[in-house]
């Protein structure tokens, strides 16, 4: 009678505040489904979820091993805090909700927990999953559930409308995932989430290659670090958060779109045993409907030993920004000069916000500026574009191949330099939503090219500085070929292999390529001119 009265009463206090306790919500679903073969008279799996209170059925979940033994050899809990993944319970009864969940025969017991058996709907799963990707509070309220009711109502909108993406062979690599979250609806409603995420990788590994695939219009960024020490990663509470509040890390890699991360042959990023990650997503709904946010990551490895060097990164931060709101270009020039010694850059990257104009950066020798080797108003970053055009939420990585030898001293380093326009009522400085504005570059490199090889343009070859913009294309993009090739011949193809089309003795320097009935995807050109030279290269259609 005392169980049925506390029941009750916690049920009602769930309906009279309007779902704002998520936790209340979740034990009141495990009640409502779970608690009549899971109960204290008799605990099927020995999970008692019926409990005295609220508190002792929290108890008896939150990071308690399951009874299952091969569940408990994956190191689940009955609930991971952050880990819908790592969470016995949640795999029981999701019945292929959560795509990244791949059951396992031996962790099924003899007790089916499908919809027919348990019979709960998608926002009863998804509060479940909220509440355990948000580090399972024992209290307080996560996620909005009238929000929820929205979005499965069908007014919602996804990141991956088609499923979640094909993952590595597992003989290659493994797949990784930061969500869902949901955004409410509303012009530019934006979150920014931070999230440590252990591997339990049980021995060292290189990273050959990391695949970033979220939404492209609508992430501002994702940005991958790598905590130094497990007992800094410990301090870190589980789930989302807010803040970044982390130290002792280092920078894997930094993104504002999707993107393919193949290193150099011969480098790897270097991951220790049980390595602990930390992910940045920022996500911006641009619709007037709720919007579900998701990143997967695609990690290729590769045994510790085989890689010669280790790839670094850094963040390089300029916070000491503040744009003037008189609507007059502005910029900003920082001088870099870290100890580094001798390096060699593969990847270089910058960023800003809306108010951002473009991004540039010089080589700096003996206390001068001499070289622009990057201009992120350019096709791959490349200077010298004939129709320069900065998209603040398409920065381009440069990668340089051959690797760009730099010295980094107190006399030589690099400037990096970031421009505005703000024409906005007030002043607009250093912040991390996207009303404020920001000037960080990102920097990989190598130490020692020793046993690192790249693929190396032939630099007698005249088309080799062809370049297509803007890149993706929309409607049109233009093809640039350097003065006094002469004529040059041009063929389109699809990822078939088939001609799409063909254009002969073509003399002008710029070439525009419409897009016509072409469908979204990507395709190949093919370039030769008069002397046998050929140069063939990718564009994307939108």
């Amino acid at each position: 009678m005392k169980k049925k009265l506390l029941l009750s009463m916690l049920v009602c206090m769930s309906i009279s505040i309007t779902y704002a306790q998520t936790s209340l919500r979740v034990y009141q679903i495990l009640q409502d489904n779970c608690a009549g073969c899971h109960s204290a008279a008799s605990p099927a799996g020995g999970l008692d979820l019926q409990g005295s209170s609220a508190t002792d059925v929290y108890n008896n979940v939150y990071q308690t091993t399951p009874s299952n033994t091969y569940a408990a050899s994956k190191d689940y809990d009955i609930i991971y805090p952050g880990r819908p993944d790592k969470s016995y319970a949640f795999r029981m009864i999701q019945d292929g909700f959560e795509p990244f969940i791949e059951m396992e025969a031996g962790e099924m017991g003899a007790t089916p927990h499908g919809d027919v058996a348990i019979g709960l709907t998608d926002v009863e799963k998804e509060l479940m999953r909220q509440w355990i990707i948000f580090g399972a509070p024992a209290n307080g309220t996560v996620v909005d559930e009238t929000m929820l009711d929205t979005y499965y109502s069908g007014a919602g909108l996804e990141t991956f409308p088609n499923g979640r993406p094909d993952a590595p062979d597992p003989s290659e690599g493994f797949q990784l995932k930061m969500g869902p979250f949901f955004i409410k609806a509303g012009l530019s409603e934006e979150v920014e989430y931070f999230q440590k995420y252990e591997l339990d990788n049980p021995d060292d590994i290189e990273i050959t290659r990391i695949e970033t695939m979220m939404d492209g219009n609508s992430s501002h960024h994702f940005i991958l670090y790598d905590f130094n020490s497990n007992s800094s990663a410990a301090n870190q509470p589980h789930g989302l958060r807010l803040n970044a509040d982390h130290f002792n890390v280092s920078l894997v890699e930094a993104v504002q779109d999707e993107a393919d991360l193949r290193l150099p042959q011969g480098s790897a990023f270097f991951w220790d045993a049980n390595k602990v990650l930390d992910f940045n997503s920022h996500y911006i709904n641009y619709n007037n409907v709720p919007y579900k946010s998701e990143v997967y990551l695609n990690v290729y490895y590769q045994e510790s030993g085989i890689a010669a060097q280790e790839m670094k990164s850094e963040l390089i931060v300029n916070d000491n920004i503040c744009i003037p709101n008189n609507g007059d270009p502005y910029s900003v020039a920082q001088n870099v000069t870290y100890p580094l010694g001798d390096i060699y850059i593969w990847a270089v990257s910058g960023h800003t916000h809306k108010l951002g104009t473009g991004y540039k950066m010089w080589k700096r020798e003996s206390g001068a500026t001499t070289e622009l080797i990057y201009d992120a108003a350019c096709w791959e970053g490349v200077p010298g574009c004939v129709s320069p055009l900065y998209d603040f939420q398409h920065i381009p990585f440069r990668y340089f191949e051959p690797l760009l030898p730099l010295t980094m001293n107190f006399f030589n380093g690099f400037v990096h330099e970031a421009s505005w326009v703000n024409d906005s009522p007030s002043i607009v400085c250093w912040g991390d939503t996207s009303d404020d504005e920001m000037m960080v570059l990102i920097l990989m490199y190598l130490e020692d090219i020793t046993g690192v090889t790249v693929d190396v343009e032939d630099a007698n070859n005249p088309l080799s500085e062809v370049k297509a913009f803007p890149n993706p294309m929309s409607e049109m993009s233009i093809i640039s070929i350097p003065e006094n090739i002469g004529a040059v011949d041009l063929k389109l193809f699809d990822l078939l292999g088939n001609e799409i089309r063909s254009m002969t003795n073509i003399r002008e320097q710029q070439i525009q390529l419409d897009r016509g009935q072409l469908a979204a995807g990507m395709y190949v050109y093919f370039l030769e001119d008069e002397a046998g030279n050929s140069h063939s290269g990718k564009i994307i259609v939108e």
